[in-house]
């Protein structure tokens, strides 16, 4: 479990990851030092795994969104470690999460267009042996995105 302060300098990190470590210190109301050793700490435990920038999926020309509920025929390893190592190398799959209910998989797949997304599906999608089924959400509108923790 994390501490306090380092709760206070990950949430502050999430909002402004350009932040240095002098405003980080100030923002936390710890010294330059303190800050930058329990950061580096952060870094060196995995908990903070790297830095990004937030990129605004429509103004970058990526104007669809969906949401892939995806089945396999059998859970044969062989079907299951192909999809998986297929799926982790696509630009376009934005998360993929192995899950109970109807669906093995839910992906979300970003794409310029429809015309695009009709590609993904024919040229990638139905291409991996051993899917059963896959089956779209469309996105309509985003109410809340993004990938950082409740703090």
């Amino acid at each position: 479990m994390i501490e306090e302060q380092d709760t206070r300098i990950l949430a502050h990190l999430q909002k402004d990851g350009r932040a240095t470590n002098q405003q980080l210190a100030d923002e936390i109301g710890m010294s330059t030092s303190a800050c930058w050793r329990r950061v580096r700490a952060l870094e060196e435990s995995g908990v903070i795994q790297g830095y990004a920038a937030l990129v605004a999926r429509e103004q970058a020309g990526f104007t669809m969104s969906a949401i892939l509920h995806v089945s396999l025929e059998r859970h044969d390893a062989k079907f299951v470690d192909e999809f998986v190592a297929r799926v982790t190398t696509r630009r376009e799959v934005l998360e993929c999460f192995a899950t109970t209910g109807d669906a093995d998989y839910h992906l979300r797949v970003v794409v310029q267009d429809m015309a695009a997304y009709n590609r993904f599906l024919d040229e990638f999608m139905f291409r991996i042996p051993g899917i059963r089924y896959v089956r779209s959400n469309v996105v309509l509108k985003e109410i809340k995105t993004g990938v950082a923790l409740p703090f």
